[in-house]
């Protein structure tokens, strides 16, 4: 039987039509580099001071206060641990060069100089090498172990509660929409991202662990906040086994205390009810969604005493502590 196939040329694979062959020739694909930082960024950086770059607002940053965000607070309390005199400014993870926040801008030697900025898993050698004293390294062979739970269940509790509770949802806005954007329509399209977002990171390490990877499944609240519960259970018994007050038995405070102080803070400062309890069923800890009532009722107290030590040692002593609220 005859054939024309031999008179038919090839077709190759992934051939271009000549349209958009003709599109791409007049307008070439073109791999730009990376964004530098903004102009603002630059100028705003002092040259007695480095700058970290938080997620706050103008007044609060102007004070030096707490930064609403758990990374950056872990850093931001790391860095006046190690006494590093600096100065924070609002930003957001779009205007880092990372994608992430914070990062920190050293000092500038000269007016025209541009210093590279500092992302944060570089921020616990810049505060060895620039500040005036060293925090204790943490040698325990637990530690691995007890930052899990904080990686893992308080995260998720904080992210349940804060983006998917629709209890904190002025509170969401507050953080992370309402600088963004006034129009109605963009900052309902960046909620629902965001909530998105946060359903994903939960159940990707939820509650049912590594596995929990079908993403088409609904968040268990209770399993998350139950799982927070014995979190916090588990770091109020270590920290009730110290003589000294601090993880592990440290002599001082350690960047495990910090990063514990980044969610208790937040959680009393934000999520506390009048009660400051939480019972012991069910429908008690979904109704309370309280995160500081449960921090407040780890143990025999300890977290919550954890927390205003740190506070008191790291910010009441600032001149501006008479405008800061714990």
């Amino acid at each position: 039987m005859a054939t024309n196939s031999a008179a038919t040329p090839p077709r190759k694979w992934m051939q271009i039509p000549r349209p958009l062959q003709k599109l791409f020739d007049t307008f070439p694909l073109i791999a730009y580099d990376v964004n530098a930082l903004p102009a603002r960024a630059q100028s705003a950086t002092s040259g007695d001071l480095p700058t970290l770059y938080v997620f706050s607002t103008e007044e609060e940053a102007l004070l030096g206060a707490p930064s609403f965000n758990p990374t950056c607070l872990k850093w931001q309390a790391f860095l006046k641990l190690a006494g590093v005199k600096f100065q924070i400014l609002p930003s957001t993870n779009h205007a880092s060069p990372t994608g992430a926040l914070p990062f920190i801008l050293p000092t500038r030697s000269f007016p025209t100089d541009a210093p590279s900025p500092i992302p944060s898993p570089k921020l616990y050698d810049f505060a060895l090498k620039y500040g005036t004293c060293n925090p204790p390294e943490v040698s325990d062979l637990r530690l691995d172990a007890y930052q899990a739970l904080l990686d893992v269940p308080v995260r998720n509790a904080w992210l349940q509660a804060l983006y998917r509770d629709p209890e904190y949802t002025d509170l969401l806005d507050r953080f992370y929409i309402a600088p963004v954007s006034s129009s109605y329509w963009v900052r309902g399209a960046l909620r629902h991202q965001l909530r998105r977002a946060a359903e994903t990171e939960i159940l990707k390490t939820g509650p049912g662990g590594a596995a929990s990877t079908a993403l088409s499944l609904l968040v268990d609240e209770y399993s998350v906040y139950t799982a927070a519960v014995k979190a916090l259970e588990a770091l109020a018994t270590l920290l009730s086994e110290s003589k000294t007050g601090w993880f592990f038995g440290a002599e001082s405070p350690t960047i495990f205390d910090t990063s514990v102080f980044a969610y208790t803070h937040l959680m009393l400062k934000y999520m506390s009810d009048t009660k400051g309890e939480v019972e012991d069923e069910k429908g008690s800890i979904l109704a309370s969604r309280k995160l500081g009532s449960i921090v407040k009722s780890a143990g025999s107290g300890e977290l919550e005493h954890h927390h205003r030590r740190l506070f008191e040692l790291l910010w009441l002593a600032d001149p501006n502590a008479e405008f800061l609220d714990e």
